[in-house]
């Protein structure tokens, strides 16, 4: 009985530093953070988003825009490139209405000028980028 309760200790320890480790090594927090003075003047901050996809094939959020007013999304990797990281808007529909990635160049930053209130979907994917992990801010401006 003490093995078997070992065993199991020693699997939640080894669990819980491989969690810590993938945390460390996506430090999307301060990538947020460092995205928020990058809107384009005349934007007002809104909200920031961790962008850590290493796990997952994209990183998905929603927000709800307002008719009549401009959005921005800017993107904050690693490095100082948008490197594959791509940011799409989705309609209520879910249609795509906007994209970080125009005719294959990666851009760090989209503006969406809103024609019908409702929810939208920021969706984050990579596109064979050297890391799965960026910030994000999202700003707007009437």
């Amino acid at each position: 009985m003490k093995k078997i309760a070992f065993l199991l200790l020693s699997i939640l320890s080894v669990a819980a530093n491989s969690n810590e480790l993938v945390d460390q090594a996506c430090d999307s927090d301060n990538l947020a953070n460092a995205c928020i003075p990058k809107l384009s003047s005349g934007f007002n901050f809104l909200k920031s988003y961790k962008v850590n996809g290493e796990a997952k094939d994209k990183v998905e959020y929603s927000y709800v825009f307002t008719k009549g007013t401009q959005y921005m999304i800017n993107i904050c990797p690693n490095g100082t490139t948008p490197d594959g990281v791509v940011v799409s808007i989705f309609d209520k529909e879910r249609n795509k209405v906007a994209s970080s990635k125009i005719n294959g160049q990666f851009i760090s930053a989209i503006a969406y000028p809103c024609n019908a209130t409702g929810i939208y979907y920021i969706q984050y994917t990579f596109d064979e980028p050297s890391s799965h992990c960026a910030g994000s801010a999202l700003g707007f401006k009437r």
